[in-house]
């Protein structure tokens, strides 16, 4: 690994950290501190002069410190004169605002597009975006990983009976499809209404397929307040489904989501590590969290070699 070098900032060491032992690496020094006033403190503590340098860097809560930290952390490595640098982001942030549903409002995940590249950021790899289109926000190399592998392995390894997987929305059907593929199963779907004007609110009005009597898998990119995925565990429920087990990459995780889950009928949620788990999460008998460490670590090896990321895929 020659002229590689990864570095991180605070939103998930433990990730790049675990990225860089299956590297065989050390990760890279640098001062992540903070000033008494909250402002980001970084300086790099070794040379990057002609490196090949990775940032890992989710834009998880606090997102907009996250994003900062990112942002400082491109422009230092820009001007200590690294030859390539790419933005290792497991989770991107402000994914969901990707377009101009109403009047008035901004398209955010193409702004923080911008702010990335010009901050000094030469390529981007990333893991199951919100909405696929958000690669063609950058006008830089956009490598988008999935972490189907990680969660078909898990699922084939449990050998759960009669089972089905579930798409929470219309939107989502694309990627149950692939699920239901790897799995060799069939496939639903919830039809979702959301609350005209009101994040994080829905109303789940039928289930589009025959689910009685079988053990059903919903899949998503990310669950927030969870209020989606449990009204989908409850219309399973209501319509006859056994054994409810869900799985998301990305677990945000916030507001009453530890308690929705709890309270709902899925029996299991699987998450990945993209995003660090609160000690709640952590302690939660119906959360497993799966490692993404190796996929990336692939992924930068391939980008450091120069050899196709695209295996990665299958």
């Amino acid at each position: 690994m020659n002229g590689l070098l990864v570095f991180s900032g605070n939103a998930n060491r433990p990730l790049a950290e675990e990225i860089c032992r299956h590297l065989k690496i050390h990760l890279g020094e640098a001062n992540t501190s903070r000033f008494s006033d909250g402002e980001f403190n970084f300086q790099i503590l070794q040379n990057v002069r002609g490196a090949d340098v990775f940032i890992v860097q989710p834009t998880c809560p606090s997102v907009d410190s996250h994003v900062m930290e990112l942002l400082i952390m491109l422009d230092a490595l820009r001007r200590s004169s690294a030859d390539r640098i790419t933005a290792v982001i497991p989770y991107y942030g402000y994914g969901r605002k990707d377009r101009k549903e109403k009047p008035r409002v901004p398209i955010t995940a193409k702004l923080i597009a911008n702010l990335i590249v010009a901050a000094g950021a030469n390529r981007i790899l990333t893991m199951d975006l919100h909405a696929g289109q958000i690669q063609g926000f950058f006008d830089i190399p956009v490598d988008h990983l999935f972490a189907s592998p990680v969660f078909v392995d898990y699922f084939l390894k449990k050998q759960i009976p009669n089972l089905i997987v579930v798409s929470p929305d219309t939107g989502g059907a694309e990627r149950a499809r692939a699920y239901a593929k790897r799995l060799n199963t069939d496939l639903a779907l919830a039809d979702k209404r959301r609350e005209k004007d009101r994040a994080n609110v829905v109303e789940i009005m039928n289930i589009v397929g025959d689910v009685r009597g079988r053990n059903t898998l919903i899949i998503d990119d990310m669950v927030d307040t969870a209020g989606s995925i449990t009204q989908v565990a409850v219309a399973l429920k209501q319509a006859g489904a056994e054994d409810i087990y869900a799985c998301c990459s990305h677990a945000v995780l916030s507001g009453p989501a530890l308690k929705r889950l709890e309270a709902s009928p899925i029996k299991e949620l699987v998450v990945t590590n993209s995003i660090p788990l609160n000690s709640n999460a952590l302690e939660s008998s119906k959360i497993v969290c799966l490692t993404i460490a190796k996929l990336l670590a692939e992924g930068i090896k391939s980008i450091h070699d120069e050899t196709s990321v695209s295996k990665l895929f299958i």
